[in-house]
């Protein structure tokens, strides 16, 4: 019986799931909010730089 070797090649998984920790962090933002930003952090994300910005 041959073994089979198994190779992980995906970063940007888990790439994505620590900026959404960060960005969760750094805009204090509440548990549902939270959960939003699963699928929307870009968003909140602008919108906290566009107060610099603006």
């Amino acid at each position: 019986m041959a073994s089979k070797k198994v190779e992980v090649a995906g970063i940007m998984g888990p790439l994505w799931f620590i900026g959404w920790l960060f960005t969760i962090g750094f805009l204090e933002l509440t548990f549902f909010k939270g959960f939003l930003a699963i699928l929307v952090w870009p968003y909140y994300l602008g919108e906290f730089i566009r107060t610099f910005v603006v």
